[in-house]
């Protein structure tokens, strides 16, 4: 997937361990939307009662 200029996108894997990894992509790192990305990225990294409620609905499916 290309992205454009005004496009960022969050891209979240999960390892053998539980743990949830996070990238921010974008052509535009300096953006708007690379901006909203980097601060969902950082919630995602920093909130571990949200990460816990991620691995729980991933456990579920």
């Amino acid at each position: 997937m290309e992205l454009k200029v005004n496009q960022a996108a969050l891209i979240l894997e999960t390892n053998d361990e539980g743990e949830i990894c996070v990238e921010v992509a974008s052509p535009d790192m300096d953006g708007l939307a690379s901006g909203l990305c980097q601060t969902i990225a950082r919630k995602l990294i920093n909130d571990e009662v949200f990460q816990q409620e991620l691995l729980t609905m991933l456990e579920q499916e």
